[in-house]
């Protein structure tokens, strides 16, 4: 018997149980109740720092119940996948038909990288929602909020270039999810004052599971801060929520269980919009949720952040430098050097830097790895699929390696990748020079910015 099917078997039931919060001392901390029948528990804690009390205190019940409540939801998928439960029940408030098949669909279209990478043959049969009809106890918030920017944090390029061209328009503020030393020193160097920072303390007994073998993988991230931030934007007052989700999230990975895999999705256009679509319904009107960078592609916006030197030394778009692999590995907080990433954002900011600015980041020339040419060959298209990784189209990571190949060039500098580029791929794409300007002047008409922001990001493109 396949592992998923004996876990599935075993365990037939994930239960949302409960949640609850409380004000302790200026934090408001929140606490969930999981298990997974039999005899599994989780109880997963959110601390909220620096909070407004009195504000607090003038929201509704109801409301906040509401918007924790819908938190919960989100964690669920980082501790149902563990055994893929067919049923999962939710004691702690009440889903219509329609609330159901939209959280269904985010785990079908959220962690399609999950079912992949652990050989599972998703269909509408695979996971069904059951929900306490008797509780409808929730309110949405409808009350105006002031017309300021919340901008989530993560320490990567994308954000950097949100924050610092809005910071010039308007009033902002940042949030980050468990703040690393990084992501603090980006604050600072932006002159952020009082920036929100929240803990998400996952439980260990999810990190033991990992060990012991049960399922694990990829859930849907940006969902998880597509919610929080909607909290925190009521909880402080801020009406816009401005993400830094850019074009290149929209293409997918692979195809599986009939499907497109987009590691991105939850980045994605399409997650963006119904996102939109169930907090306006459900949760509130009053906070506009989008994403700034949406317009534009991951290689244009290298081309904005080469304007921002100060952060060079300090921001990092590296997930391998974060992860513990559940505990067993203390995060490295440095560039590796050898993953997709890493060797994206050094293409898609070649072009654009000298060698001393790109020493600077990385610490090494990673165009003269000769260990990278598969995975080089992998962002280009030239392999079976894209990397499960926050990596631009394939079609921009050619330009990206064209662009670099071009420099490269003029300046007389040899390097291992861009060599096997020149010999083994430009003879394939004669029209790689058009395709580049295309792409840099490329705007994408298909977002969701308020008429004010799509105005800003267009000025700012003018003026660089």
């Amino acid at each position: 018997m396949e592992k998923v099917d004996f876990l599935r078997k075993k365990y037939p039931r994930f239960v949302y149980k409960n949640y609850l919060y409380r004000i302790n001392d200026r934090d408001l901390e929140i606490s969930f109740d999981f298990s997974i029948e039999k005899g599994i528990n989780f109880n997963p804690r959110v601390i909220i720092k620096n909070i407004d009390k009195l504000r607090l205190k003038h929201l509704d019940k109801e409301i906040l119940d509401n918007l924790v409540f819908h938190l919960g939801l989100m964690e669920i998928p980082s501790y149902w996948k563990t055994t893929c439960s067919p049923e999962i029940e939710i004691r702690a408030g009440e889903l219509n038909k329609t609330q159901i098949k939209w959280w269904l669909d985010l785990i079908s279209n959220g962690m399609g990288q999950f079912f992949y990478e652990n050989k599972i043959e998703m269909n509408p049969d695979f996971v069904k929602i059951e929900t306490d009809k008797s509780k409808n106890e929730f309110k949405k918030y409808e009350d105006s909020l002031k017309k300021q920017t919340l901008i989530p944090l993560g320490g990567g390029k994308d954000s950097i270039v949100t924050l610092e061209i809005l910071k010039k328009n308007g009033n902002i503020n940042c949030f980050s999810l468990g703040p690393n030393p990084a992501v603090k020193r980006i604050i600072e160097i932006a002159g952020i004052e009082n920036p929100i920072y929240v803990e998400r303390k996952v439980d260990e007994k999810l990190l033991e599971l990992n060990r012991k073998g049960f399922l694990n993988g990829h859930t849907p991230f940006s969902a998880y801060l597509a919610f929080l931030s909607t909290l925190l934007a009521v909880v402080f007052d801020y009406k816009y929520v401005a993400f830094s989700n850019e074009r290149s999230s929209n293409e997918g990975n692979v195809r599986h269980s009939g499907k497109i895999i987009n590691h991105q999705y939850s980045k994605s256009f399409e997650f963006e919009d119904k996102f939109r679509n169930y907090s306006q319904k459900y949760l509130t009107r009053e906070v506009e949720y989008f994403s700034f960078l949406r317009p534009l592609y991951e290689i244009q916006i290298s081309r904005l952040f080469s304007e921002y030197r100060k952060y060079f030394p300090v921001f990092l778009s590296c997930n391998e430098a974060s992860k513990t692999y559940s505990g067993r590995k203390i995060p490295t907080g440095k560039w590796c050097g050898s993953c997709p990433k890493c060797l994206f954002v050094y293409a898609s900011l070649y072009p654009f830097l000298n060698k001393v600015q790109l020493e600077e980041i990385f610490g090494e020339d990673i165009f003269n790895k000769i260990s990278l040419i598969p995975l080089m060959e992998q962002l280009m298209g030239e392999k079976e699929f894209k990397p499960f990784e926050c990596v631009g189209t394939v079609k921009e990571s050619l330009v990206a390696f064209y662009l670099s190949w071009k420099k490269n060039r003029q300046s007389q500098e040899t390097s291992f990748l861009l060599k096997h580029f020149e010999k083994k791929t430009l003879p394939k794409y004669p029209k790689l020079e058009k395709e580049a300007e295309k792409i840099m002047d490329s705007w994408n008409n298909q977002n969701n910015l308020p008429k004010e922001f799509n105005k800003i990001l267009k000025n700012s493109l003018i003026a660089e």
